[in-house]
């Protein structure tokens, strides 16, 4: 039996708000990888260490790591007041870059960001809860995850395009683009979502983790993306040694989001139609990892770009499916179920990574170690009582 239900089906739905929040989660990412394409460049204008550019962006996992749980109780409670107070912390982040050209304002701005990601990501699954009809959700969540991987493709884009040479420039138009998406959000969340405000209170945290099912969709995003954060961390160094350069590796890298923006906004509306949902996780499950053993056997950039954007497809996808899935079983704590998702998968992101870093000098045996990790989400398929991933309420 599920946690307390949410929105009828009956419920008038807007699209608005969906929209406004995938362009704000877009701006919100576009913020954290800023500096990622251009970071020696970036050290070099400011008069840092590479290591503290390296903080501009490693300051939203860990800030995340800590407020993800609190943000997510706070959106089950009022999702117009705090995902607008997130809006409004990415909007003042993008301009608070621009009060000087200097290290410590950036800084600022970096640190307002990071504190209005867990309002923003946490809020994917809430909003299409609260303003869309029960059978649109699975098309506004795909959307919404879609907004979210899109501002990291838009920042590697314009880091690369700007970033050396133009970073004034840079700064300017994402501090105007999170602007822009920060008014926009809080002006569509003037009308407020159906269902019970504050309606979350009444399920405590324990009874959100206590329930099986969630737990082994925390599970499958553990697996799922903990190797997409690996892939994308490490994926230049593991080729490198075949001839692979940089400059190659950063285009697997960004053919590997695209491909995956593109499948998650359309592939999961299309799966929930036909309850084909656990079918796609297995298939990305055997397929990833025929992948990777794959390439362990034949590194290259001809194969590195297939698996790339097979895994891409797969991987990211896999996301929007099981927050739906979150959303549905958790009701009224979607905001709850989705900050459980996201912290599991950004920490296992990380502990990834770093059991790759290990290996980074063997990458066959790197690349055997992940298609072992997504291995382990078989069981988590097969056991009873996640249904084979079907619909619980």
């Amino acid at each position: 039996m599920g946690l307390p239900a949410g929105t009828p089906d009956g419920a008038t739905g807007s699209w608005g708000p969906v929209l406004a929040y995938a362009a704000l989660s877009a701006s919100n990412q576009m913020l954290w990888l800023t500096y990622t394409p251009f970071t020696t460049d970036a050290a070099r204008h400011y008069g840092v260490s590479s290591g503290a550019i390296g903080w501009l962006a490693e300051i939203f996992p860990l800030v995340y790591v800590v407020l993800a749980v609190p943000a997510g109780r706070l959106i089950d409670r009022n999702l117009p007041l705090w995902l607008g107070t997130g809006a409004a912390l990415t909007a003042l982040g993008g301009l608070l870059r621009l009060a000087g050209d200097d290290y410590l304002p950036v800084l600022a701005g970096q640190l307002l960001g990071a504190v209005a990601q867990p309002l923003v990501l946490n809020a994917v699954t809430a909003v299409s809860a609260g303003y869309l009809r029960e059978g649109d959700r699975p098309t506004g969540i795909a959307a919404s995850s879609a907004g979210i991987f899109a501002g990291m493709v838009l920042a590697l884009v314009l880091g690369a395009a700007l970033g050396s040479g133009h970073l004034a420039i840079l700064l300017t138009v994402q501090g105007v683009l999170s602007l822009v998406a920060g008014i926009g959000l809080c002006l569509a969340l003037r009308r407020p979502p159906n269902g019970s405000a504050g309606a979350a209170s009444a399920v405590p945290l324990r009874a959100v983790w206590a329930d099986a099912y969630i737990r082994r969709l925390t599970g499958l995003v553990c697996v799922g993306f903990g190797v997409f954060v690996a892939l994308t961390t490490w994926l230049q160094a593991l080729l490198e040694p075949v001839g692979v350069s940089e400059n190659a590796a950063g285009y697997l890298i960004l053919a590997m989001v695209v491909a995956g923006v593109a499948s998650c906004s359309v592939v999961p509306p299309l799966l929930a139609r036909r309850q084909w949902e656990a079918r796609f996780v297995l298939t990305s499950v055997l397929v990833g990892a025929s992948g990777l053993v794959l390439l362990a056997a034949l590194p290259g950039v001809g194969t590195g770009l297939a698996v790339a954007i097979v895994l891409g497809i797969l991987l990211l996808t896999d996301l929007p499916i099981v927050l739906e899935l979150a959303e549905r079983r958790a009701g009224a704590a979607g905001g709850t179920a989705s900050a459980l998702v996201w912290l599991a998968g950004n920490a296992a992101g990380l502990v990834a990574a770093l059991l790759v870093q290990v290996l980074v000098h063997r990458p066959a045996a790197a690349f055997l170690l992940l298609a072992g990790m997504l291995l382990l989400g078989l069981p988590l398929l097969r056991r009873p009582g996640i249904g084979g991933l079907r619909r619980v309420s």
